[in-house]
């Protein structure tokens, strides 16, 4: 257990969070939304500091964050809870878990965590899994460790995160991929628990603090996936986040408490990559269906394809520092 950063104390020994940005209002004895962060005589208190859930060596490409470092591996991280409650969430068991489980996890300290995926040979460690936000104080840690390490630190989020905390940690987080779940302020309320406004704000602010940003969707039938959501989704990461920023459009998968749908067809995601590429996105990849050639990095400018993929798995590489072996332009993101 560790004091959390960014709270207020107020009457009555009751506190407000202002990590995310739910800011909720906790009384004495309470949990927030997150259940990772209690209020303990009007102290507010992190559950889940060092309370290491998941720790795995991954792909990059499995963030997904195609282009970090492609061909390397991260050493990811979690602890329980989530401050959304995401109706299909696929992780549920971890990110959903009993209020009385938080917190009951062997220690694990941050040292601990860079020593372990610097042992490994990862290029990075990856918060994921669950919301990386709400173990904030742990993977600040962490993050200021891996880099001493020569590691990048990657953020797989829900982007929620308040300004002030995201701007404390940016120069520890070299990138992250952002789940923008839809472009419908229904549906953020009814599915997530949130609101879409606060959410391209924090996009805005992610690309505002220079963090390598990546974008994805998972698709779900009839929720949000109609031609004219596509469209202004992607118009909005192209005239807000610029052209260069990826875009992952992934399908769904009955889970969790959204049984009720089907499974995206593959249909849905070439319809959504021809949207973006024609709204101007340079990098619009299919997940979920290998060997589509929805996966595949091309080059903006010649149209070669510089990095063949199939799942999680790079099958070719045309890149050297950054920049096309076929005719030398830059492509954007992070490649050393």
């Amino acid at each position: 257990m560790r004091e959390a950063l960014f709270w207020e104390s107020l009457p009555g020994s009751a506190v407000r969070c202002h990590l995310c940005r739910l800011e909720c209002t906790i009384p004495k004895g309470g949990r927030g939304r997150c259940r990772a962060r209690e209020n303990r005589d009007g102290r507010l208190m992190s559950l889940v500091y060092g309370q290491l859930i998941a720790a795995h060596v991954d792909p990059v490409e499995k963030k997904p964050l195609f282009h970090v470092l492609p061909g390397s591996r991260c050493y990811s991280v979690a602890t329980l809870g989530c401050n959304f409650r995401c109706r299909h969430c696929q992780n549920d068991s971890i990110s959903q878990p009993k209020a009385e489980l938080i917190g009951r996890e062997r220690p694990v300290p941050p040292e601990q965590v860079a020593q372990a995926a610097f042992a490994s040979g990862c290029a990075a460690i990856a918060f994921t899994y669950t919301e990386p936000t709400i173990f904030y104080e742990y993977a600040l840690d962490i993050a200021r460790l891996s880099h001493e390490s020569g590691l990048k630190n990657l953020f797989v989020t829900n982007g929620y995160m308040q300004k002030e905390a995201l701007t404390r940690i940016a120069p520890l987080m070299d990138a992250a991929n952002v789940d923008l779940k839809a472009f419908s302020e229904i549906f953020y309320r009814d599915i997530v628990g949130a609101r879409l406004s606060e959410m391209l704000d924090s996009l805005r602010c992610f690309r505002r603090l220079g963090i390598w940003l990546e974008i994805t969707t998972l698709l779900i039938p009839g929720l949000n996936d109609s031609d004219q959501e596509l469209w202004d989704l992607a118009h909005f990461i192209v005239s807000d986040l610029g052209s260069d920023v990826p875009w992952h459009v992934t399908a769904f998968h009955p889970a969790y408490a959204l049984r009720d749908r089907p499974p995206t067809p593959p249909e849905t995601l070439l319809r959504a990559r021809a949207i973006g590429r024609a709204e101007g996105l340079r990098h619009v990849y299919t997940g979920n269906i290998p060997g589509a050639g929805g996966e595949n990095t091309v080059c903006p400018s010649c149209g070669k394809t510089v990095i063949e993929r199939r799942g999680f798995s790079l099958q070719a590489l045309h890149l050297t520092r950054g920049s096309c072996d076929f005719c030398g332009a830059a492509l954007a993101g992070i490649w050393a």
